[in-house]
């Protein structure tokens, strides 16, 4: 009964996502506690809610502190010579931009943070996705991508998450794996070419200077000579009113005017000292990452708003992200409260362990790779590898199949893990973005599995995971 419920609640959350016919908030909240009722919870829902909040009540503090402390460091300037550098390197190629896109995230992601990845990123680049016209789903899918691949470094959370859960060094299973992480990472830039492509056929070419880009994100005046793939020239009027995606993201967009009230020029090395800090600290793990951020956007605040109008008017600018952020973060917790307190996720795995062939059991490892997609798309990585995880390796045991084997092949799912709606990161990309969740999930998921299955792979073909 409960393995019913539990996928069935699966699908119908994700048809109402993926049609349209809800929000990710409502459909966070309102299918699952009508399954939970379902499934005999009664009053008892109100605890395993409850319990969910509290769960993912640091990750929404440390959103709500992250959003306003990179805000900060976008309305003083900080990023603008980021933007310049990558505008001139970008020149007037889509294809180029979408590729940048992949690098940026790559890099960035070597902090380890999902959200901070994708703060950095979309502030960096999306005012250039939207004046060169290339559709923001794209920024969203090459950088989910690119940091989901990189998700597996040890400091990143789920190679960490499995190495405890299975009693082994981090290093034992992340080391092996880094031949699969390169063709993971070799499959998302090819996947920026062939989207950076697809781009540059529809849209063209654009004649554009870093000048006239960053006065005109701000004025709304750009003129934009637009050209198609054969490198004809006309001429198309940009501007506050070009597109629809630039409802919601005056902050991002303005944030590029040179000529802003905000700038603080004689505060840059201060704001990049403090940046950088904040992230080696963060790397460092010496205090909660929520902490770290509420502390640092404290500092923020005052040193560059020093009076109490201007902090207020800073957090503000910035509202309109925090709440749809926080909201489908707490939304979230509803369906993994349920999850856990019916006992679907225990249900749901057991049953697949059920159904495993004692002729597959040689092939386990290889099987745990491929389960690591869907079962960490609909439950937490603590769900998956301190509840899951254990059982499995403890049955591939009696195969002669390593731990360290099992833990390798369970994190090669993370590309397609971290496009879940339960990864609050991902639900930060798509509000920054202005994109909808469904039409990120439309283009990225599929994409994803492909990553996913090419590290799984790598990973068999090196030796590393038993066939």
């Amino acid at each position: 009964m409960l393995v019913a419920l539990g996928f069935l609640m699966v699908a119908v959350f994700m048809f109402l996502i993926m049609s349209k016919r809800a929000t990710p908030v409502v459909g966070l909240i309102a299918v699952p506690v009508a399954f939970g009722i379902a499934a005999g919870a009664g009053l008892g829902i109100g605890d395993m809610i409850t319990d969910g909040i509290k769960a993912l009540a640091p990750t929404a503090a440390l959103l709500f502190f992250a959003i306003i402390f990179f805000g900060i460091m976008i309305d003083v300037g900080l990023f603008d010579p980021l933007v310049k550098v990558i505008l001139r390197l970008v020149r007037n190629d889509p294809m180029r931009l979408v590729v940048g896109t992949a690098v940026l995230a790559m890099v960035v992601s070597l902090d380890g943070d999902g959200s901070t990845t994708f703060i950095i990123v979309t502030s960096a680049l999306l005012p250039l996705y939207l004046k060169l016209k290339v559709s923001p789903v794209v920024l969203t899918v090459v950088a989910g991508l690119s940091n989901g691949a990189m998700n597996i470094i040890p400091w990143g959370g789920p190679t960490v998450r499995a190495a405890a859960a299975l009693g082994i060094s981090p290093s034992d299973v992340f080391v092996p794996m880094i031949p699969s992480l390169v063709a993971g990472l070799v499959i998302v830039l090819l996947f920026a070419v062939q989207l950076g492509y697809s781009e540059r056929r529809r849209i063209g070419t654009l004649v554009l200077t870093s000048e006239r880009l960053l006065v005109g994100a701000g004025s709304g005046r750009t003129r934009l000579g637009s050209g198609g793939a054969d490198g004809g020239s006309g001429n198309a009027t940009g501007g506050s009113g070009d597109s629809g995606s630039d409802d919601g993201l005056d902050g991002f967009v303005d944030g590029l005017d040179p000529e802003r009230p905000t700038l603080r020029p004689k505060l840059l090395w201060f704001n990049a000292a403090l940046s950088v800090g904040l992230l080696a600290v963060l790397v460092m793990d010496v205090l909660p990452i929520p902490v770290l951020f509420m502390v640092a956007a404290s500092i923020a605040l005052m040193a560059n708003f020093p009076r109490v109008k201007e902090q207020q008017e800073a957090i503000t600018r910035h509202s309109s992200s925090i709440v749809s952020v926080v909201a489908m973060v707490f939304a979230a917790a509803v369906l993994t409260g349920v999850f856990q307190g019916t006992g679907m996720v225990e249900a749901m795995a057991q049953w697949l362990l059920e159904i495993i062939p004692a002729s597959l059991g040689p092939h386990l490892a290889v099987i745990t790779g491929v389960l690591s997609l869907p079962f960490t798309f609909f439950m937490s990585n603590d769900a998956f590898y301190f509840g899951v995880m254990p059982v499995l390796a403890e049955t591939a045991s009696t195969y002669g199949i390593e731990p360290v084997e099992m833990a390798r092949a369970s994190i090669t799912g993370q590309t397609f893990h971290m496009q879940s709606p339960l990864v609050p990161a991902i639900l930060l990309l798509v509000t920054l973005a202005g994109v909808s969740l469904a039409d990120h999930h439309r283009k990225v998921l599929w994409r994803a599995a492909l990553v996913s299955l090419t590290m799984l792979v790598v990973g068999v073909l090196a030796g590393q995971i038993p066939m």
